[in-house]
């Protein structure tokens, strides 16, 4: 079968492999609908995955074969499947981390431990567990990014335990911090302060429900925030984007006894700064969660709720879209760009 893979001269190109076939718990699907991500493009450029990887991590598919001991899922079922599927069965994932149930993040094994939904077919671990039908009146567009761009931005305001009427910070407003503004408002947020620049996730973060936009081109984004919440701060920040500094500013930016929820995926081996004056020299009672967004059937399912009964519709993300297996690569392509006008690609197989 056809692939786009990680290959091992460090770049992504295509490749032929076998198709796989499934056993147990397991299944393959005929993917339908796929939406390359930044963290794609990301594991490529630091040279993080086996060669020959096939990528793509944000997916749904027709079920083709299953194996002799799947139970609520036939052949010809159409499904979403999220990033992180893990394997349910380890003591980490009892104990509540499944999305790191074998070590850190290897919860998510699409296009990272295992081969990814970006080819001819895709095998789907344990799809009892991890997978979910598209209920009516969702369309396939929107089962995609509810698996990955709505699930990871919501969790950001879970992280940050956005109470109603809360005064929230959200950093960098991409695909991820643009569901993480959807998710503040769904979660009751008063007042959501989006920084960002681009014209179109601007545009797209009032949409979704910021009441401010600071840009961080007119000036210092801590001292921007100060004055607009009186010198009191936000009572809570989700950091969903920014370099190695913009953990230190989501927490500089919460009052004193604040949150920030953490999902940026920093890709420095470095230290993450923080400055000690603004984190009350240890005494602030200020709290950082970071974390990978949960997988699994059930929170897929409640997750297509929200979009089934019009409590949000992430499809607005889409600005371009793509059709055939061949375009993966420019849908890829245009995603390493990353041109101002950019904010999610779509390629329907």
């Amino acid at each position: 079968m056809k692939a786009f893979a990680y290959l091992p001269d460090g770049t992504a190109g295509w490749v032929e492999k076998e198709r796989p076939h499934p056993s147990g718990y397991d299944a393959v699907i005929r993917p339908l609908l796929v939406a390359p991500c930044t963290s794609d493009v990301h594991n490529v450029a630091i040279g993080c995955l086996q060669p020959n990887r096939v990528l793509g991590h944000e997916g749904l598919g027709e079920i083709v074969e299953v194996g002799d001991l799947v139970r609520d899922f036939r052949v010809g079922d159409v499904v979403v499947v999220p990033p992180v599927t893990p394997d349910w069965r380890t003591v980490p994932s009892q104990l509540g981390a499944h999305q790191h149930c074998a070590g850190l993040i290897t919860g998510q094994k699409l296009s990272n431990s295992e081969d990814g939904l970006m080819a001819e077919y895709a095998l789907i671990r344990d799809i009892d567990a991890n997978a979910a039908r598209i209920p009516d009146g969702v369309t396939l567009e929107g089962a995609v990014l509810a698996a990955d761009m709505l699930s990871t931005g919501l969790y950001g305001a879970e992280l940050a335990e956005v109470q109603p009427g809360d005064t929230v910070v959200v950093m960098g407003i991409g695909p991820v911090g643009l569901m993480a503004v959807a998710g503040a408002r769904l979660r009751g947020a008063g007042r959501i302060i989006a920084i960002g620049s681009r014209p179109k996730c601007v545009e797209l973060a009032r949409l979704y429900g910021a009441t401010d936009i600071v840009n961080y081109k007119e000036g210092d984004v801590e001292r921007q925030v100060h004055l607009l919440t009186d010198k009191q701060g936000a009572d809570c920040s989700i950091c969903a984007g920014g370099g190695p500094e913009a953990l230190g500013q989501a927490a500089a930016m919460v009052r004193w006894g604040g949150t920030v929820g953490n999902v940026n995926y920093f890709t420095t081996y470095g230290d993450l700064p923080l400055n000690n004056v603004r984190f009350g020299f240890g005494m602030g009672n200020k709290t950082i969660r970071g974390g990978e967004c949960p997988g699994g059937r059930a929170r897929m399912e409640r997750l297509l709720r929200l979009l089934q009964y019009g409590r949000v519709d992430p499809t607005p993300l889409i600005t371009h879209r793509f059709t055939g297996l061949d375009q993966v690569e420019d849908a890829f392509r245009l995603m390493e760009k990353k041109p101002p006008a950019l904010v999610k690609t779509m390629v329907a197989l």
